[in-house]
């Protein structure tokens, strides 16, 4: 069964736990990168721990920088019907990146830019490359598999009214706090992997569920997906994939009659129009939203933990 771990803080140091039946249990690692963590657990002697309280500690995320953070757009069938996407039409699975800036706790806030209205919220199953790889895979499954070091959650926090007008994924996505990372860090043991389709992804605004989907509903699966990395990117351990959302985010692509319309339309007018009609849809997170997540398995034998995130705004921080 998959082992979780935790990477938290105290007044004095940085360090890495062991979670197990909600004890906290210290490594004395020191404040280890995620690639020198995984490093460490393949050589570490089993040692005693002693618990550590829970208020004491601050949670970090297990993803640490410098790490590329490669993602995948519009992966589950509803949400490219909600994007305004036909499902049986997408012929390629759509790939982009996120600074590793964007990179944050699972406990904390989430800062809207004081340029941004349009902010969105993506609940995303994380893999961890624990191997090296810059040329093609073997495609035996067992062998991309092997691959995969863990899995933790992540939120792919978006500011739409930048990357849609704009046509800037990458700056849209990158913002810092715009990736809260973990809690979990669930390294794999052998067939830990096949539970995948069972993970459960379940997003909350104020308490209201607003993403509720499983795993088994990806349209590229990851190993399929790691094979065509394979083929383009090279890949070093600590580096991640965030596999896409479900649908229930807050953007909505325009009906089918204001998308023609658009067609005679400058680009300019046409976007201001856009950032006008989405601004009227109440799922946008505005200063004051607590959004809390969950990814596990039915049974909890697979449990990224819960993140908890308040909403900011930048103009808030003194």
């Amino acid at each position: 069964m998959a082992k979780n771990y935790i990477r938290f803080s105290t007044k004095n140091n940085v360090d890495w736990a062991f979670f197990e039946n909600g004890r906290i249990l210290p490594l004395g690692c020191g404040d280890l990168s995620t690639k020198e963590f995984l490093e460490f657990l393949k050589k570490k002697k089993s040692t005693k721990l002693k618990p550590i309280p829970p208020e004491k500690i601050s949670i970090l995320s297990p993803i640490t920088a410098p790490c590329q953070i490669l993602c995948q757009g519009a992966n589950y069938r509803q949400h490219l019907i909600e994007s305004g996407l036909n499902p049986d039409d997408k012929n390629y699975n759509l790939f982009f990146t996120k600074s590793d800036a964007s990179l944050f706790s699972p406990i904390g806030n989430v800062v809207r830019p004081s340029h941004v209205k349009l902010l969105d919220y993506e609940i995303e199953l994380g893999l961890v490359f624990g191997k090296r790889f810059g040329s093609d895979l073997d495609p035996n499954p067992e062998n991309v598999i092997s691959n995969v070091a863990a899995f933790f959650m992540a939120n792919d926090v978006s500011a739409r009214d930048v990357q849609l007008p704009q046509l800037q994924w990458y700056k849209g996505k990158s913002y810092r706090t715009f990736c809260p990372a973990g809690p979990h860090l669930a390294v794999l043991e052998r067939g830990d992997f096949d539970r995948l389709n069972s993970l459960e992804l379940k997003l909350t605004v104020n308490g209201e569920v607003r993403q509720n989907d499983t795993a088994s509903n990806l349209v590229f699966k990851p190993v399929e997906s790691i094979l065509e990395l394979s083929r383009f990117c090279n890949i070093s351990p600590g580096d991640v994939l965030l596999t896409g959302t479900p649908s229930g985010c807050a953007l909505r692509a325009p009906g089918k009659f204001v998308q023609a319309l658009g067609g005679f339309l400058s680009e300019k007018t046409k976007w201001k129009l856009f950032v006008k009609g989405q601004n009227k849809r109440s799922q946008y997170l505005r200063p004051g939203d607590v959004v809390r997540s969950t990814i596990r398995t039915v049974d909890g034998k697979i449990d990224l933990g819960e993140q908890i995130l308040n909403v900011i705004d930048e103009s808030s921080i003194e």
